[in-house]
């Protein structure tokens, strides 16, 4: 049974630091940190939390994800964990042959010893009773304060392209000729950077990540030797009560110097007819797998093409709800919705398709999604991008960098793109572009 303590620690800031640096002792953790962003009006709830993170693996599940309810039946507690997109060949007719460098599990869930929640004021820890009292994880917390983690600086690094500047330009004018030719309207490519022969402390790199781009969704994951550092901008979907929201991510522009050049990339934005356009795309078809899932004449855009500032780029997002029918549970609403239609285009099977065969790499946990799940089926997921992963044993980190693609796409203007949503992450590694 998970017991619950409120807790006063000195500064929030760092006490998000010191559970992340502890992870280094845990087999699994997951961190969601939402930077003190708050959700727009159409979203807010009455129980929104700031951080959720979970330490120290009890019970896990890692299998088909048509049985994850099954396990969250059994244990009827929080869980957290990730689907990676892959998870799409057991969804559909689809399969995966590209390399992956860091070989995540498809799927990963946890039911955690120690569970931490802030709401933005107030700190709770959760324990189970089955393993801990009130003093032993006062204990605990007490050595979790006295963490102290010291990163080696990290030295000339060498960025290798897995698709060269040629290739991507030919790849987007393949995708193009499909468009054309109607079989699909719109595809979001990606494509991975690499550095190899790297030794990182990844819970430095994590709070450096955040440091330089603070997110809504940024998230942190140790699975034994293979991490994730994550600073998200997009929610996938959230289920508070009946209700189903999803967040679709589509249109991008930098963030200037100055308040002028600022404000006027902000209105190209605004007035831009393409990056409408491939947003309007997604939020339709957000609204088809919603449907499918619920009551029906529910499903509503709350808000199109909203614009949204943060401190690397400018994003247009979109907000679509709905409430989920009585005959369909949480799952469900995954199942029907996954992979996201912001990572993989319109039609959607039919771009997944496309994307293994003029993609090079194995998106992996990459434009997978990370998040949790309440003990009454409540859930909140984010959309892994600007995200670095990371294989320990094999001391290689990965990242992806993508953009939609559609008739009005330029390939020219979508490489730049690509190279303006990996600068947080070059930042990080102190690359220059």
């Amino acid at each position: 049974m998970r017991k619950y303590l409120n807790i006063h620690p000195k500064d929030d800031r760092v006490f998000k630091e010191q559970i992340c640096r502890a992870s280094r002792n845990e087999g699994a953790a997951i961190l969601l940190d939402s930077n003190g962003f708050e959700s727009p009006a159409c979203v807010r709830s009455q129980k929104n939390y700031d951080f959720i993170g979970g330490l120290q693996s009890v019970e896990s599940y890692s299998k088909d994800i048509h049985e994850l309810k099954a396990f969250h039946d059994q244990h009827k507690d929080w869980i957290l964990g990730f689907l990676a997109y892959d998870v799409k060949n057991q969804l559909e007719d689809l399969s995966s042959h590209h390399p992956d460098r860091i070989e995540m599990p498809d799927v990963y869930f946890f039911q955690p010893r120690y569970l931490f929640l802030f709401d933005g004021n107030s700190w709770q820890v959760g324990y189970l009773s089955d393993y801990d009292d009130e003093q032993s994880v006062f204990d605990f917390i007490d050595e979790l304060e006295n963490t102290c983690l010291i990163e080696e600086p990290v030295g000339n690094l060498k960025l290798n392209h897995q698709v060269s500047h040629a290739e991507y330009i030919e790849a987007i004018e393949k995708v193009l000729w499909h468009i054309q030719r109607g079989d699909i309207y719109e595809l979001n490519y990606c494509m991975e950077f690499f550095i190899q022969d790297i030794d990182l402390v990844p819970q430095c790199v994590y709070e450096r990540l955040k440091a330089i781009s603070p997110t809504p969704f940024s998230a942190f994951i140790k699975y034994h030797d293979k991490f994730l550092m994550g600073a998200s901008p997009e929610r996938y979907l959230k289920k508070e009560g009946n209700r189903i929201v999803s967040q679709p991510i589509k249109g991008t522009s930098p963030r200037g110097n100055n308040f002028f050049i600022d404000q006027a990339n902000k209105r190209y934005l605004v007035n831009s007819e393409k990056e409408q356009a491939e947003n309007i795309m997604i939020t339709d078809l957000v609204r088809n797998d919603l449907s499918r899932v619920a009551r029906r004449g529910t499903v509503n855009v709350d808000e199109l093409c909203g614009i949204y500032s943060f401190k690397q780029v400018h994003q247009m997002i979109s907000t679509i709800s709905a409430e989920l029918d009585e005959d369909k549970n949480w799952l469900d609403a995954i199942l029907t919705s996954f992979p996201m239609g912001s990572m993989t285009g319109a039609p959607k099977v039919s771009a997944m398709e496309l994307i293994e065969k003029y993609e090079s790499s194995k998106r992996g946990l990459y434009s997978g999604a990370v998040g949790y799940v309440s003990p009454n089926g409540d859930f909140d997921f984010n959309v892994v991008i600007r995200s670095v992963l990371y294989n320990r044993k094999k001391q290689c980190a990965s990242f992806m960098v993508g953009g939609a693609i559609t008739n009005q796409s330029e390939p020219e203007k979508e490489y730049e793109e690509c190279l303006l949503k990996a600068s947080a992450i070059m930042k990080v590694f102190n690359i220059e572009q």
